[in-house]
């Protein structure tokens, strides 16, 4: 990433800038947890569905469940927590930010 463009001459302004780069990291990092997550259940299923099939739920075998629903409420969980995750790290970024910004001392009084 391109530090010259974060390069400010205020403390806030630097603060903010090192604040961003965390949020996008944090993103990041979580954005590939989750798919690799994601691949590899829905790799694992395909992959192991002969394995599954001596597995039954429901009276049906597992294979033919997870494909069925199982993946879909894999996948319904994956967006709920990428979902929540990223609320809380909003939320915090803009505690962050409204810190600095009150305890940034004010010019010209």
């Amino acid at each position: 990433m391109d530090q010259s463009l974060y390069s400010t001459s205020t403390p806030a302004s630097r603060a903010h800038a090192a604040d961003l780069i965390n949020h996008w990291d944090k993103t990041r990092r979580y954005t590939l947890v989750l798919l690799a997550i994601w691949f590899l259940s829905t790799f694992g299923i395909i992959f192991f569905a002969r394995e599954l099939n001596t597995i039954h739920v429901f009276g049906w075998p597992l294979s033919f469940y997870m494909a069925a629903q199982g993946m879909l409420l894999i996948y319904l969980a994956i967006v709920v927590l990428y979902m929540r995750r990223m609320k809380r790290i909003e939320q915090l970024i803009q505690q962050t930010q409204q810190t600095q910004l009150s305890s940034e001392p004010v010019h010209g009084e």
